[in-house]
């Protein structure tokens, strides 16, 4: 690089970081959850395969309140999503990516257990590398993605469930046709990494009146590469945060739907051979969601991928 051949161990290195980085940390959340199709903060990407097929599972809890009244009972909702995703080169500079999610909800009522479950909505984006610099093993190299995409109205949106309700997202799906946006910067120096990205997700009306209100993400994390004979080591600490703005009914703004909330995350991914495991959990700091309403308790997600 730079004119000057580097030791092969370095060229390894290097070729290994250079996977590392093309993760985008892509992000999608449905007013703060339930019929996302990414997960929020979750991620988006592996950063052991820069090209992979695999199945992610990850799981969300909140707590509500079951009513708008002061003295309305605080319930327990938990969200399940399990996605087919892939990503796939289509030039040097030019990636494609798609999540095919199915969702298994369920909230804990004071008049029973409400389950709704099925298809999410199908998100597929492509990603540009605008700048990319590499670097020898004693400086930082740099790399920087702009890209777009839109997330399918596939899964199934019912009104009648968001009816006198807290957390509106308890749905399968939006809907509606929605368009994201989103920037990526990715740094590293020898064993380290640091990848940070904004995207900004532009939700429409659907067919039942209903706008679920844009929402601002933002996220770094902070990585460390550990190579043994025939393992890969990757532990990750990070920090990532989402805004929601307020929800559209026939014309009309609702209350309470608004809200922002600020996460700690800390994971690992394990490689051998072509295949990869992955595991996060991320923890909320502060939050403000529906007015305070609505509390985040938890996220989790494991992932297994086969690189392409």
């Amino acid at each position: 690089m730079n004119g000057a051949e580097l030791p092969k161990d370095k060229v390894n290195a290097f070729t290994f970081q250079k996977m590392l980085f093309s993760s985008t940390m892509m992000e999608d959340d449905c007013d703060a959850c339930g019929c996302s199709a990414a997960g929020g903060s979750m991620g988006f990407s592996s950063m052991l395969n820069n090209n992979f097929v695999g199945v992610r599972y990850f799981y969300q809890s909140y707590t509500s309140k079951d009513g708008i009244f002061d003295n309305s009972p605080w319930i327990d909702e938990n969200f399940h999503t399990t996605q087919i995703w892939a990503r796939i080169p289509i030039t040097p500079k030019i990636q494609l990516t798609a999540l095919v999610p199915y969702q298994d909800h369920t909230r804990n009522l004071t008049s029973g257990v409400a389950n709704i479950s099925g298809l999410g909505d199908i998100t597929l984006m492509a990603t540009y590398t605008v700048l990319e610099t590499m670097a020898d093993s004693t400086s930082i190299s740099n790399r920087i993605q702009l890209g777009g995409g839109v997330k399918l109205p596939t899964g199934k949106f019912d009104a009648a469930s968001n009816s006198g309700t807290i957390n509106q997202g308890f749905q399968v799906g939006t809907g509606s046709l929605d368009y994201l946006l989103l920037a990526e910067h990715q740094l590293s120096w020898d064993k380290w990494g640091l990848n940070s990205m904004l995207n900004y997700n532009i939700k429409t009306e659907n067919k039942k009146d209903y706008q679920f209100g844009n929402q601002f993400n933002y996220g770094s994390t902070l990585f460390y590469m550990m190579k043994t004979e025939k393992m890969t080591y990757v532990p990750q600490l990070g920090l990532a945060g989402e805004v929601y703005k307020t929800n559209w009914q026939r014309g009309q703004v609702l209350p309470n739907t608004a809200g922002d909330i600020f996460f700690s995350k800390i994971g690992i991914e394990i490689g051998r051979d072509k295949f990869s495991l992955g595991a996060n959990v991320m923890l909320p700091i502060n939050q403000n969601l529906a007015s305070g309403l609505m509390e985040s308790n938890y996220r989790l997600g494991f992932n297994l991928n086969y690189s392409l």
